[in-house]
């Protein structure tokens, strides 16, 4: 029996792109009686968004619409809150942008029925541009979280790309919901109003695999994420990859405790910590991460001074450079608060029905 789905899009001063996604969600292709809902998040909104969700929606689903208020800023505040608001078993995260399918929902029910021990389930996102896609746009899709996200037939992903874009993600109520009740909080609160923080989506699966769930890319699961003419600026692109270079500091628990678990050549992640040893201390741990991050940084120094003078538009150096720039600011603003995460992550109780790679 295929299981009931909530679909939550979290929004902040979404007013304008709202239509158009809620007009996607609306002309879903599911039997009458299939239990499913869209519940639209108003995280903070100073647009009428939530009053746009409700005049956009047709009046013949209406009760298959809510519309519901988080005060509270930042994306990982109104995902908890749509945990806490969803009826079903299943929650599928599309965000304001994202335009899905016409089997969507259908779609995800089926293949997280099909698979019990999956917590996510992610599926293949395509660019929608507002206007023309800038040359060096393939260079780096991932950076607008476009792309397939495993082999072209799908399957399971949990070693070999370990985690999945917030886009379009979709999850296991009692999964998420144990990782709660045994004391997980996340680190990472990603985005914020405007401010452009990252990672919050790849920790919650960094957290399931860790509780012992499965991950699973599904192609059939597509969405068009469109992109407004704004965010098609390499400037853009580079404030994203220093984010993303900020956001590595909330994986490094995870990703040490990962490492610590499984065996290392079949964890295969696009940015590769530098194995801690069981017998360091957290500040040690820091001290090693900060040398790293250092050395990494001054590599090149030409493109490193370049990259601060120049936009050097199309270079994916400028975009490695970013990443690491925020790396090492945050590793020097948040010392202490890096350590305190470490053993955080480490003593969790909620990892203790993790399965290593040997045993499965």
């Amino acid at each position: 029996m295929q299981l009931g789905i909530s679909v939550i899009i979290c929004c902040h001063n979404s007013a304008q792109e709202l239509p158009k996604t809620l007009e996607h969600l609306a002309n879903q292709q599911v039997a009458d009686d299939f239990p499913w809902e869209v519940i639209v998040i108003d995280n903070a909104s100073k647009d009428g968004t939530g009053q746009v969700a409700l005049d956009c929606w047709p009046d013949q689903k209406a009760d298959q619409l809510r519309v519901v208020h988080e005060p509270k800023l930042g994306l990982i505040n109104a995902r908890y809150r749509g945990l806490a608001e969803a009826k079903y078993e299943i929650l599928s995260f599309i965000d304001d942008d994202n335009w899905v399918c016409p089997d969507w929902v259908s779609t995800a029910s089926a293949v997280m029925s099909q698979y019990p021990d999956v917590g996510a389930c992610g599926g293949h996102n395509i660019p929608e541009f507002d206007g023309e896609k800038p040359w060096w746009f393939d260079l780096s899709g991932r950076g607008y979280a476009i792309g397939a996200q495993g082999p072209e037939e799908g399957g399971d992903i949990t070693w070999t790309r370990g985690r999945l874009f917030g886009a379009g993600l979709t999850l296991r109520k009692t999964a998420w919901q144990k990782l709660l009740d045994d004391g997980f909080r996340s680190l990472l609160v990603g985005c914020k109003g405007k401010a452009l923080n990252r990672g919050e989506d790849t920790e919650l699966c960094f957290a399931l695999v860790l509780a012992g769930w499965r991950l699973r890319y599904e192609p059939a699961l597509k969405l068009r994420h469109f992109l407004t003419a704004d965010r098609l600026h390499w400037y853009y692109l580079r404030k994203l990859r220093r984010g993303g270079g900020r956001a590595t500091l909330g994986f490094d628990p995870y990703r040490f405790a990962l490492q610590k678990c499984g065996h290392p050549n079949q964890i295969s992640f696009w940015w590769n910590a530098h194995t801690s040893s069981t017998e360091q201390t957290y500040e040690e741990i820091w001290r090693q991460q900060f040398v790293v991050a250092v050395r990494e940084l001054f590599q090149q120094p030409f493109k490193l001074v370049k990259s601060l003078i120049s936009p050097m538009e199309g270079d994916v150096s400028a975009l490695r450079v970013e990443r690491r720039i925020g790396r090492f600011l945050e590793l020097l603003r948040e010392r202490e608060s890096y350590k305190l995460n470490l053993q955080t992550v480490q003593e969790a109780a909620w990892k203790t029905e993790f399965r290593t790679v040997n045993e499965e």
